[in-house]
């Protein structure tokens, strides 16, 4: 895998913060590294009265279980792929802060019901849908939702106890967001993993400002613009995933979880590192007729046209590859491909996304959520997110968006920059936890 070269990150506008960090490679050596996520840890005060249960919350879209020190999650919507919603989050939470308090809690699994998906995304039909009918109000109700999403990313990107994703099928959007940040995320020959949002006139949100860019190379630049996704083993090899293992045995990996017994002076880092052993001894190989698919001239050729700051230089290096007499024909049709699905794609959306990826190197977790709020929040206002929504998760049979505008051509440096832009007395995401951003 190529290295990305070194190069100053993008500058940030108007930060909430003015320290500098280092660039952080946060799905890897997360079980090794000794100094991960060892400082103490702190709660910020919040008013909980958000994560009560509110009128129409489904008491059974999410499922709560014990099995001696393990604390199973399993979302529990399967005829929507269990897409993330509000209900549930205001259930996972309060469970999570629980947990964490609790001596008798060691591992947290999450996991999703039914044989099809992890978790689809979060439940944008329903924030499209009740935009369009009533106007500012499903705006705010919609601002609203993701502020509390990202409040549980950012929860579990900065919990204090080993959090364990099985990514057993379809983990997309929000359910991108409940995973990734684990420091154990396990693939199955199931997993199909994507961020989609370019094409429903959205940005890789929960959290993929930080994770995308950190991804080796323009490995993430690609998946986030073209919304291509990672099938089964492939997750693993991405460096999505920190495990693959067969889904047959993720439920007796769940019971031999569960009987494990740490010191109690055991910090987080040891812990893993006896995980990480555990779940090896139901490793039986990677699949031998599954080979990296993202690598050799492929892997050249996105790390090559991926690496422009600009979408506009990003489709010229595209139409160079397949225009070039050099390039190997199985490169000239997959740059095809690529022109044909950044085409498909909100041209907003794309722009915006690509400036988060590049601005997302030189934030940390905190400052990713918070900015990713505000993104979101401007989205809530375009009036791509409703008509992307609409024509392609909302219309049966889905239909051709229409972008507004149109071309990328039409949106300026101005446009792009007003989502980042932070107006004077603007008051940030008030987040659950500090102390252990990185």
């Amino acid at each position: 895998m190529l290295l990305r070269p070194l190069r100053p990150p993008a500058s940030s506008p108007l930060s909430w913060y003015s320290r500098s960090r280092p660039l952080i490679m946060p799905l890897k050596a997360k079980i090794t590294n000794p100094a991960y996520r060892t400082q103490p840890a702190s709660m910020v005060s919040n008013d909980y009265a958000e994560f009560k249960e509110q009128p129409g919350d489904n008491p059974d879209d999410v499922f709560f279980n014990t099995l001696y020190g393990v604390r199973t999650i399993q979302l529990n919507r399967p005829k929507k792929y269990n897409a993330l919603n509000g209900s549930m989050i205001r259930k996972i939470i309060p469970r999570l802060q629980e947990y964490q308090n609790s001596a008798l809690a060691s591992i947290i699994i999450i996991g999703g019901a039914g044989p099809k998906a992890f978790c689809a995304g979060g439940d944008v039909s329903h924030l499209a849908s009740d935009i369009a009918k009533n106007g500012s109000t499903g705006r705010a109700a919609s601002k609203s939702y993701f502020g509390l999403e990202y409040k549980l990313d950012h929860l579990i990107a900065t919990y204090p106890k080993p959090y364990i994703a099985y990514l057993d099928g379809i983990t997309m959007g929000g359910g991108v967001g409940l995973s990734v940040h684990a420091p154990i995320r396990i693939a199955t020959e199931n997993t199909n993993f994507a961020m989609p949002e370019t094409g429903i006139g959205f940005f890789p949100d929960v959290g993929g400002s930080f994770f995308l860019p950190r991804l080796e190379g323009y490995l993430g630049t690609y998946l986030a613009l073209t919304s291509s996704s990672l099938k089964g083993v492939q997750a693993l090899y991405a460096g999505v995933a920190s495990h693959y293992i067969d889904s047959s045995v993720l439920g007796n990996l769940t019971a031999r979880l569960a009987e494990l017994v740490f010191k109690d002076y055991d910090n987080l880092p040891t812990r893993l590192r006896v995980i990480d052993r555990t779940i090896e001894e139901f490793n039986t190989g990677l699949p031998v007729d599954e080979p990296i698919e993202i690598a050799g001239n492929m892997r050249l050729a996105i790390d090559y046209c991926f690496r422009h700051d600009t979408v506009e230089g990003i489709v010229s290096a595209l139409e160079q590859e397949k225009g070039s007499d050099n390039t190997p024909p199985q490169i000239k049709e997959w740059a095809q491909q690529t022109l044909d699905k950044l085409s498909e794609k909100s041209p907003t959306s794309l722009k915006v996304a690509l400036r988060a990826l590049r601005l997302g190197l030189s934030w940390d977790t905190a400052e990713t959520f918070q900015r990713e709020y505000h993104i979101a929040s401007k989205f809530m206002e375009h009036p791509d997110f409703v008509n992307g929504v609409s024509a392609r998760l909302i219309h049966k049979p889905a239909t051709k968006a229409v972008w507004e505008p149109s071309t990328l051509e039409a949106v300026t440096a101005e446009d792009v920059e007003a989502f980042f832009r932070i107006e004077e007395g603007e008051e940030q995401l008030r987040l659950l936890s500090q102390g252990r951003d990185y």
